[in-house]
């Protein structure tokens, strides 16, 4: 079993304070929350479902997946694909130097931070069972919270290659976990024909 440590600790109430400045706010039964707050909280919480073993550092990607996102807003790059991607690797390159900043200011050594900072830019994934399991949590933390919400945005066309793409990059046991979740019924059709395709 994972024994919290006072450093481990306080990275996570580091990670915590920080996302608790978005500015960006999600009303998730009944209370407000900021954004990443309730994400970061989210991400965790599905690990611990999935791998309630999990090492340390993975734990610590797990919290900063999406530390002060916000401050990088989609709409700073074109809105195509290629935009996309370049903020998606923008992204994973900030997240990654803010984690690795207070990790070592609450005093991790270059070692751990060094892993931390790989994980959250998705080095090897596919190959790494560790990146692996952070992308599996991602994209059941998407699926379960926010899909349904982005589904009645975008046209079913883009929501098929979406759904797709995510698949992909679960693994086996990533896709049983997605198979048992409690989607809205419209999500879940939209799920069931993006497989079939």
């Amino acid at each position: 079993m994972f024994q919290e440590t006072p450093r481990f600790l306080e990275a996570i109430r580091r990670f915590d304070e920080a996302n608790r400045q978005d500015p960006n706010r999600e009303v998730f039964r009944g209370e407000e929350f900021p954004k990443e707050l309730l994400y970061a909280k989210r991400m965790t919480a599905w690990l611990e479902r999935m791998a309630p073993d999990a090492p340390e550092v993975v734990r610590l990607a797990v919290r900063a997946q999406h530390l002060c996102r916000w401050m990088i807003p989609r709409n700073d790059y074109p809105m195509d694909r290629r935009g996309y991607y370049q903020w998606r690797t923008t992204l994973g390159r900030f997240h990654a130097e803010k984690a690795g900043g207070i990790l070592r200011e609450v005093g991790y050594d270059a070692a751990p931070v060094a892993r931390v900072q790989a994980l959250l830019r998705k080095e090897d994934l596919k190959e790494d069972p560790e990146v692996q399991l952070l992308e599996d949590v991602v994209c059941l933390v998407f699926l379960e919270n926010y899909f349904a919400d982005f589904a009645r945005e975008h046209d079913e066309e883009k929501l098929m290659t979406i759904l797709r793409k995510t698949w992909r990059k679960m693994s086996t046991r990533g896709h049983e976990a997605a198979l048992a979740l409690e989607l809205p019924p419209d999500a879940r059709t939209l799920v069931e024909k993006a497989l079939k395709g």
